[in-house]
């Protein structure tokens, strides 16, 4: 004898389920804001939208066991057990992403132009106080090799134009990629290099990066190298190259543009 709807077990996993990826939604929404924002320090948002990403994985456990129930028993709510897992999909798409993407680049914070001398952040009071007092750490041969294996094809620009010149399209590509310019001093005097001192921000998340730029004066024109170091984490998910690369362009198309 067939049993009427009412008399089907429920699984509470399914309800479960679903409040649980809302409440992740609303845990990493609000972590996002508070990172973009700068509502609050990095590292306690990122602890908060790493709670998020807790719960909606928690949410899909949730799921998991409703369905169980429901292949098993025949028990009612996975109804909101698949909503729950759709919902909670969404919150977890872009860290899943990036955490595949992690496996596959190195364990590295600090990429440069130059990996034999790479370029020396400043030690100005400005460089330091926009740096929050942070100094970045030579990141040693182990992964300056890790780099190179990586990234081969980060390595400096040259230019066939004078020094003051590329120093002048080096600090306009930095504006127009929208970075914060600490410091920017022209090429002469005792050393005879120009350098730029910036910080810069993930898209996603918004978290600082350092950059430190170094137009070098040579018989034939100017070489202008760059240094990118994120503060926070132990991997930067390829963010660093990524950003000298975009950086070496428009600075590249600022030349073509003036012949």
């Amino acid at each position: 004898m067939r049993r009427l709807p009412i008399q089907d077990p429920v699984t509470r996993a399914g309800g479960y389920a679903r409040t649980v990826a809302f409440l992740s939604v609303v845990v990493t929404v609000i972590a996002v804001v508070m990172v973009r924002g700068q509502r609050a320090e990095p590292g306690p948002a990122l602890a908060v939208l790493g709670s998020g990403i807790l719960l909606a994985v928690l949410a899909i456990a949730f799921a998991g066991f409703a369905f169980l129930r429901g292949w098993r028993e025949g028990a009612r709510g996975i109804g909101a057990a698949i909503l729950g897992v759709f919902i909670a999909t969404l919150v977890l798409a872009y860290p899943a992403y990036a955490a595949l993407k992690g496996l596959r680049l190195p364990v590295i914070t600090d990429v440069s132009t130059d990996l034999d001398q790479p370029p020396a952040f400043s030690r100005s009071r400005a460089a330091f106080a926009a740096r929050d007092g942070r100094y970045p750490p030579d990141p040693g041969s182990e992964a300056r090799e890790a780099q190179r294996a990586a990234y081969s094809q980060i390595a400096p620009l040259t230019l066939d134009v004078d020094p003051d010149e590329a120093f002048e399209l080096a600090r306009r590509a930095a504006v127009n990629r929208k970075w914060q310019i600490v410091e920017a001093v022209r090429p002469g005097g005792r050393i005879g290099n120009g350098r730029i001192e910036a910080v810069a921000h993930s898209r996603v998340l918004n978290l600082p990066a350092d950059i430190t730029v170094r137009v070098r004066p040579r018989a034939d024109g100017a070489r202008i190298d760059v240094r990118s170091a994120t503060r926070l984490g132990t991997r930067d998910l390829g963010d660093n190259a990524d950003r000298i690369r975009a950086y070496l362009d428009e600075v590249a198309n600022l030349a073509i543009a003036l012949k």
